[in-house]
């Protein structure tokens, strides 16, 4: 789903400029600020981590996620080892000036241990479940960025707008037909298939799942 917008509503919620970094409380943690980042198509949570001011300035320049390290006393780019970076949409000070908010696409797996967010344990919520058609979303656009070989996805959006309208319709009438004629395994898998491809169609369009959200949404506000 599309990010979060960053359009600034007061000054608390300003996105960050090089030209704010001084302006931040630094001097209430001895030079270090903690940095919570967020995933910026879910919402996850995904780690926590410290930036002092050169390690905020690399992040907003580089537009990946640097922290910097207490342990190796150094600055550290999430992903410079493992190659899983922490790409950077928005960053924001809270109202104290002393803490950041960095809305962020991971590439790959933010946690060391092989998971997508360093809160694993963390319960998923129905929401939070929900929320894996945002990376749904994340891994369309990179098989499309990246055109890997035999990826279906590519291929697929190779061949145009009419023929994924195409498997749109089929696979709707898939669902139909499981949900008279199979077994409840059978319709889940085949409106796995639906979203999948819904997903992939209203991208060539420039739209997201979250279009459909927002739809949703407007038609279930209470009228005056």
């Amino acid at each position: 789903m599309t990010p979060p917008s960053t359009t600034p509503s007061s000054t608390t919620t300003q996105s960050m400029t090089l030209e704010r970094v001084s302006q931040l409380a630094w001097n209430k943690g001895d030079g270090l600020l903690p940095a919570i980042v967020q995933d910026a198509g879910s919402g996850q949570v995904l780690m926590l981590g410290y930036m002092n001011k050169q390690a905020l300035r690399a992040t907003l320049t580089d537009r990946r996620v640097t922290f910097y390290s207490r342990s190796k006393q150094r600055l550290w780019t999430k992903g410079e080892t493992s190659g899983n970076f922490l790409k950077v949409v928005d960053v924001a000070a809270d109202c104290d000036q002393d803490a950041l908010l960095v809305m962020a696409i991971p590439v790959g797996p933010t946690c060391h241990q092989g998971t997508r967010s360093c809160f694993a344990d963390a319960v998923a919520s129905e929401a939070t479940r929900l929320s894996f058609l945002a990376q749904l979303e994340a891994v369309i656009a990179q098989r499309i960025g990246d055109r890997p070989e035999g990826s279906y996805t590519a291929r697929l959006w190779s061949q145009g707008l009419s023929r994924m309208a195409q498997k749109v319709g089929e696979e709707g009438v898939e669902v139909a037909l499981a949900a008279v004629t199979q077994a409840d395994g059978a319709l889940v898998s085949e409106s796995a298939d639906l979203v999948f491809h819904l997903a992939l169609l209203l991208r060539s369009r420039g739209l997201s799942l979250t279009n459909i959200v927002q739809e949703l949404e407007g038609r279930h506000v209470a009228k005056p």
